[in-house]
């Protein structure tokens, strides 16, 4: 869809005449070239001048519409603290007060909400339009431009301050004056439940949006609701260790049993003094137990000293034990996991490795951990390590201290950091037993505004980035990056003034599908991993890829695999692609092109399809096809493999033995047989069935013995290949037939001479 038309489908109704005039603009640069028949210093002049001016008035509308919002929420929170107030004076407001206050708030957040669209339009257009003006007059206007985009950073507001002052007063006014009061990390009243913990990517185009649709269902969590919220409140930092053979890392990747990650963790700027030291361990689900995560303080001060094992255990708990805040039963539970920390830290000659720095916004009702949600944004990941022999970065400090939380990090080389695209949002959710998740957050999690990522780690994915050399295996996301997450907009979903009194055209015009799903529940014990819970269901996903369009037929539906969970898009088949006859078509279809004879055009496929079929869908889109790709594979860089985590239980081996032994008691059988013919055969008939029985009983059994031991090796190096075995049992069958059909034609051939 070209810009243009995009931005008359998506701009807001009420601010019309407030967008950048991207068509004028491109007319202006097509009149000038056509009337001067080439650009010159007047032409330049004239369309930066009028740029200029489309910049002015798009900069002055934001900052007007900025302060109005401003003010409209400071005069409903004054009028929301006088309702409060008034509830216990002797002439309580009215029920319908609230509502109305609620209306208030909900049309102040989709005012942020069409602010931040405008934004983010406007911004595209300016870029799009200098990028066109440089492409068409051979004129370089870009870095003179950027310059007075800076000057008047309109694109730059940070919405962060506006989601929690919001939040806060949409709480109070939806609970009427009571919100939820409880220790944010309790976990409710619920003895049997089950825990699920899915990963998403969020475009920035869609971060402001998300934010603002999870506020209307759940507070932002505050700590200090007593503070003024600062940016640097939101930031996070962790040092994550390894050695130079990456044996964390590559225990992490494949999902190892007992395999650990150490960080060091602090929370704000740098001069907090608290440090955690967090170790995470994954447990495999046969083994009965959960993947944990364990943390203790350390003083900044004494972390040097505590890595190099210089800083005792019994020195770092000593004041714990004194003040008696503890219990010695928690303090000796500390004491055991701070021993096995610093224990693996010297024994495995761990470093830290990578830095994580990001800016997280927690949505989450005190006191009730059923749902918490939490958004990663400016995610950013910088070396830390020495494996390369440059000691500069932290010298003999446990961290650099050339950095602190002034991301993007610009004193930093390209090859020193990784500014990550997207924004990770992470939802926890504890259910009780076969109990669905909150329709509000299946909603979400199947809206256009989220990419599942199931097992997605800020670690494994800074490690693969930052250390290629040393890196041999990728995460599957890796080779996944450059592909555009952006969806379509799901239908009636989103931020919507009350009553539709206004909104984006494109709630009218625009079509849109509505990708539904819900979460993944499980109702018996045996919960998987936390980190691999999917967020959808097969059987949904396979229903949205296999759902009939009158108007889409054939191979029209793969462009759905762009909307698709980055894991399943090449784990999930649909039933035609399994088509031997659609698979041999086109195979022949690739001979005849690389003969040299081509495709005859229009030709069409053994299902009904036609080579052209996909591109009349792209042009019914409004796209060229010349311009668009398909990708239905992704290939690891050059000299990597792709990791795919493969779960190993014990019943996988069992699995594997029946096999093995159904096998051999099929060989059995058949040589069982052949053993009785050639005991008492008395003419060549019986011998040479026989033999012949005899002979597939021995090739059954080389050939399953061969399958156990290629499968038992994957298995024990948990390869992702594959498992199915489509020609073994086929082949038995077929060559038991053979046998049978041969003795039978001899044995009448013989008779008839006889």
């Amino acid at each position: 869809m070209k810009f243009g038309h995009q931005l008359s489908q998506s701009l807001v109704r009420e601010f019309k005449y407030q967008y950048l005039d991207y068509d004028g603009l491109k007319r202006e640069i097509k009149k000038r070239i056509k009337d001067n028949g080439q650009w010159n210093e007047e032409s330049e002049a004239a369309f930066v001048s009028i740029l200029e001016g489309e910049l002015d008035k798009v900069f002055t509308f934001q900052r007007v519409k900025s302060t109005e919002i401003i003010r409209r929420i400071e005069a409903c929170d004054k009028e929301v603290e006088q309702t409060i107030k008034q509830l216990d004076s002797a002439n309580p407001p009215p029920a319908e007060s609230f509502d109305a206050l609620e209306e208030e708030i909900s049309d102040i957040i989709a005012d942020v909400h069409d602010l931040s669209k405008f934004n983010q339009l406007n911004y595209t257009g300016f870029t799009k339009i200098i990028k066109k003006h440089d492409k068409q007059t051979g004129w370089h206007l870009k870095p003179i431009f950027a310059a007075r985009l800076n000057a008047k950073p309109f694109y730059k507001t940070n919405y962060d301050a506006t989601v929690v002052r919001l939040s806060k007063i949409y709480d109070l006014v939806r609970t009427k004056g009571n919100p939820v009061q409880g220790d944010s990390s309790a976990g409710g009243s619920q003895q049997n439940f089950v825990r699920q913990t899915t990963k998403y990517w969020v475009h920035p185009d869609n971060v402001t949006e998300l934010k603002l649709y999870i506020l209307k269902h759940l507070p932002v969590l505050v700590f200090n609701p007593n503070k003024e919220f600062e940016i640097e409140d939101s930031a996070i930092t962790s040092i994550y260790f390894d050695n130079k053979e990456l044996e964390l890392y590559l225990g992490r990747l494949e999902k190892s049993e007992g395999a650990e990650a150490l960080r060091l963790r602090w929370y704000g700027g740098m001069n907090n003094n608290t440090i955690f030291v967090e170790r995470k361990t994954h447990r495999e689900d046969w083994t009965g137990e959960k993947s944990v995560k364990a943390r203790f303080p350390v003083k900044e001060k004494n972390v040097n000293a505590f890595l190099r094992g210089d800083y005792t255990v019994e020195e770092l708990f000593s004041k714990a034990r004194q003040e008696g805040k503890k219990s010695v039963k928690e303090i000796e539970e500390l004491e055991r996991l701070a021993t096995e920390a610093q224990y693996t830290i010297i024994s495995k000659k761990l470093k830290p490795c990578v830095r994580s720095f990001y800016n997280r916004t927690a949505f989450q009702l005190p006191g009730d951990a059923r749902v918490r949600i939490s958004l990663d944004t400016e995610l950013s990941l910088v070396r830390e390590d020495d494996f390369d022999g440059r000691r500069h970065r932290a010298g003999d400090n446990w961290r650099r201290m050339d950095i602190g939380v002034d991301w993007p990090f610009e004193q930093l080389p390209a090859n020193e950091k990784c500014l990550f695209p997207y924004a990770v949002l992470e939802v926890k959710l504890q259910t009780a037993m076969g109990q669905e998740a909150p329709l509000w957050v299946r909603e979400l999690v199947s809206s256009h505004l989220v990419e599942a990522v199931p097992k997605f780690s800020k670690f494994i994915h800074g490690v693969a980035t930052l250390l290629p050399k040393q890196v041999d295996v990728v995460p599957y996301w890796f080779p996944q990056m450059s592909a555009d997450i952006r969806k379509p907009a799901t239908k009636h979903f989103g931020i919507e003034h009350p009553q539709n009194q206004s909104g984006t055209t494109s709630d009218v015009n625009t079509e849109s599908v509505s990708h539904s799903s819900s979460a993944h529940g499980d109702d018996n014990g045996n919960a998987m991993d936390e980190e691999e819970r999917l967020a959808f269901n097969d059987n949904e996903i396979r229903s949205r890829l296999y759902r009939s369009d009158a108007n889409i037929v054939g191979d029209e539906h793969d462009d759905e695999d762009e909307y698709m969970p980055l894991l399943y898009r090449d784990a999930l088949r649909r039933p035609e692609q399994d088509d031997i006859t659609l698979k041999a078509w086109r195979q022949w279809v690739k001979v005849k092109r690389a003969l040299g004879f081509g495709a005859v055009e229009g030709a069409r496929a053994p299902n009904g399809t036609r080579d052209a079929g996909q591109a009349s869908a792209v042009r019914a889109n409004g796209l060229d096809p010349s311009k668009v790709q398909y990708v239905q594979s992704f290939h690891a860089p050059p000299g990597k493999r792709i990791a795919v985590p493969i779960r190993i239980e014990p019943k996988t081996y069992f699995a594997l033995e029946r096999t093995f032994l159904s096998y051999i008691e099929f060989a059995i059988l058949i040589g069982t047989i052949a053993a009785t013919l050639l005991n008492f055969a008395h003419d060549r008939v019986s011998l040479s069935a026989a033999w012949a029985f005899m002979v597939t009983a021995i090739l059954v059994l080389l050939y399953s013995l061969a399958v156990y031991i290629n499968r038992s090796y994957n298995i024990r190096l948990r390869r992702a290949v594959q498992y199915d075995d489509r020609f073994g049992p086929t082949a038995a069958c077929a060559i038991l037939f053979l046998s049978f059909g041969i003795n039978s034609v001899m044995h009448f051939t013989y008779s008839g001479k006889a």
